[in-house]
This record gives structure tokens, C-alpha cells and sequence, in this order.
């Protein structure tokens, strides 16, 4: 008995602790150490007992007053392997869900646990697929139709998506999707159920396989898909084809394919959002004096007089030329960012004109204010 290490010690938990706080230690323990789930550790078997060992007496509230008192000596009779043993299909511990536990190793339900089989035969929706979509400026800008090859699942024709013809209750589970078999464990024996390996859950078979699908239910097929893509759609946008992604399970749902778009960038229209900003080369003297513009917008040209003094980054405004969204039903607007060139080479005649114009006093505001930092800067 000297050998033995506290019980309190064994469950991790202190002397002042709660029945629902030893149980759950006891349940963390058990899906630790039991043999069926760690077969890397040799120890495994004999921390399992170990644990049960001190559960079987610290559940109960008259023993775990006697070890208190006594410590092992005082449950020697009563507490170990063999403490009356495990009748069958019976936990052996009381307000103990071990369901929980077995089912983690087990993978079903257990007959006195109230548990039922878990089957595979559930309907599962098949996963969604994302398929990256290359557009033109043009093409989402305007919207366009676009066809896409596909290989798609899809239920076989031939059997109607059943694998089979000549529908039958299954020999083996006689109907019931599931077969029982009684597994014995250190605990005691217990009933699990089991998805039925020749019916898949289904409760029934076929008396011919369908040749076109090879019984899956399911064929591939290559299909052409015709897309029509909004007008607006920006680079992120998606847009999703019901039905068309993975295959689902067990007569489960197609899942959905989703067109993701990546528009190239245009050559002079910078996007952002729906607006849309366009540069507009100016000579020096058109901007001095001004001038009438031809504009490229996205719905043909227009024609824009450009006043006079307009400064190099100035920016104009064209409502409700930018790009009409089809989506959100909203139309955005273009700005005119306009970019004043300077001329690199000059002729003598040009030179002297320029040389003529920089003695003339502009009586500029903001040249005088940054003249004015400038020489207070200098003292």
C-alpha cells in the first residue's frame, strides 16, 4: 500500500474538490491513457487503472470519507481492479457519462449508454469550389458573357443518382442501415453499433449495379456553362454557379462554384471603387492661357473647356461618367487630373519669350506668402 500515490494526486485535482470537478478529471484521464486509444505508451494500461482505481473511491462519498481519514488503509478493502468488477454492458461508474469517452474510441454508440450508432449514411453537402476568373478593363467595366469548360459530378441518368436497379432490404442489417457487435474492453463488454459495410447505411442494396456510373450513382461529365458577368464587377468580386462544385455524399447536394474576377489594369483609366481618374497631358501654354479639350470618357468623347491658369495635379470633375455599377444600381463619376508639361528644348526666339515672361510681376498670392517664409527663414 506505501507503493500506492495519492489519489488525489493521481486525478490532478485537490482534497477540497467538487464531484463534477473529480469526474471531469476522471474523464480527461480515461481518454488519455485508456490501452484502445494510446497504444504508443506502455505505461498507458497502467495509469488507466490507476485512475480508475482512485475514481472508484473518491466518487463515492463514504469511501472518500474513510481514505480521508485513513488514506489507503482505510479503503483496502473495498477500492482497486476488481471492485466487484463490471457487469456487462454497465459503466461501473455512477453519474459518469462514459459515452462520451467510448465514443471517441469506438466511433459509436454503446447498448446502456443510450447512445445510437453513428452512421455515414447522412446526407453530406458537397464542398464549394473557387475558380479565379482573368477580365479585360473593358470587359468589366461593361459586363460580358463569358463560357467555361467544367467537369462536373452529376447524378447518373441511367439509375437516377442509386447506384443500382431493383431495389432490396439489405441481407445483412435486414433494413436497418446499421449491425450490432459486442466489443469487450478492461471495462466489461458493450454493444456498438456500426454503419451496415454492405448497404453504406442505406437499409437497402441492388439487385444489378448500373454499368454507366459502376454503382457510385455519380458520373463526371464535361460541360460548357455560359456566365453573364455584371457590369461593374471589380477585381474580388465573385460570383456563384449553384450546384456546380464538389459532389456531394450519400445523395447529398452538389456544392456551389464560385467565379472569383481579377481585372487587368487599363493602360490610361486608373480605377477606384466605381470613379474613375483619367490624366490629361497639358502644354505649358495651354494651361496659361487655356484651351478646349477633347475627353476620352468611358461612354465616347466629350468636348471640355479647360479655363485659363489652370496649375500642374489640378483636378476637375465629370459627374456620372465613371462606371455604372449593375450590382449596387449606382453610377460613379470620372475626375480629370491635369498634368502641365514643361518643354525640355526651347528655340532663341522661344527662350527670350520665356526670359520676357519671367520679369513680368504675376502678383501671384502665393508666391509672395512663400517668399516672404523664405527671407524670414534666411535671418
Amino acid at each position: 500500500m506505501n507503493n500506492k500515490r495519492d489519489y488525489y494526486e493521481v486525478l490532478g485535482v485537490e482534497k477540497s474538490a467538487t464531484e463534477a470537478e473529480i469526474k471531469s478529471a476522471f474523464r480527461r484521464l480515461a481518454k488519455k491513457y485508456h490501452p484502445d486509444l494510446n497504444k504508443d505508451d506502455p505505461t498507458a494500461a497502467d495509469k488507466f487503472k490507476e485512475a480508475q482505481e482512485a475514481y472508484e473511491v473518491l466518487s463515492d462519498e463514504q469511501k472518500r470519507a474513510q481514505y480521508d481519514r485513513f488514506g489507503h488503509a482505510g479503503v483496502s478493502g473495498n477500492a482497486g481492479p476488481g471492485m466487484g468488477g463490471f457487469s456487462s454492458y454497465s459503466t461501473g461508474f455512477d453519474g459518469v457519462d462514459l459515452g462520451d469517452i467510448f465514443d471517441s474510441f469506438f466511433g459509436g454508440g454503446f447498448g446502456g449508454f443510450g447512445g445510437s450508432g453513428r452512421s455515414s449514411s447522412r446526407k453530406v453537402r458537397g464542398s464549394d469550389i473557387l475558380k479565379k476568373v482573368n477580365l479585360t478593363f473593358e470587359e468589366a467595366v461593361y459586363g460580358t458573357e463569358k463560357e467555361f469548360n467544367l467537369d462536373v459530378i452529376e447524378n447518373c441518368e441511367e439509375c437516377d443518382g442509386k447506384g443500382g436497379k431493383g431495389e432490396t432490404t439489405c441481407p445483412t442489417c435486414h433494413g436497418s442501415g446499421t449491425i450490432t457487435s459486442e466489443q469487450h474492453t478492461i471495462l466489461g463488454s458493450f454493444l456498438s453499433k456500426t454503419t451496415c459495410p454492405d448497404c453504406h447505411g442505406e437499409g437497402h442494396t441492388y439487385k444489378k449495379k448500373c454499368e454507366a456510373c459502376g454503382g457510385k450513382g455519380k458520373i463526371r461529365t464535361n460541360k460548357t456553362i455560359k456566365v453573364t458577368i455584371p457590369a461593374g464587377i471589380d477585381t474580388g468580386g465573385r460570383r456563384k454557379i449553384t450546384g456546380k462544385g464538389g459532389p456531394g455524399e450519400n445523395g447529398g447536394p452538389n456544392g456551389d462554384l464560385y467565379l472569383e474576377f481579377y481585372v487587368k489594369e487599363h493602360e490610361y483609366y486608373k480605377r477606384d471603387g466605381n470613379d474613375i481618374y483619367l490624366e490629361i497631358p497639358l502644354t505649358i501654354t495651354e494651361a496659361v492661357l487655356g484651351c478646349k479639350k477633347v475627353i476620352p470618357t468611358l461612354y465616347g468623347n466629350v468636348s471640355l473647356n479647360i479655363p485659363s491658369g489652370i496649375n500642374n495635379l489640378d483636378k476637375q470633375r465629370i459627374k456620372g461618367k465613371g462606371i455604372k455599377n449593375e450590382s449596387t444600381g449606382s453610377t460613379g463619376n470620372m475626375y480629370l487630373i491635369f498634368k502641365v508639361l514643361t518643354p525640355k528644348k526651347l528655340s532663341r526666339d522661344q527662350k527670350k519669350l520665356f526670359e520676357e515672361l519671367n520679369e513680368t510681376d504675376f502678383d501671384d498670392k502665393e508666391i509672395k506668402e512663400f517668399n516672404k517664409f523664405t527671407e524670414k527663414n534666411n535671418k
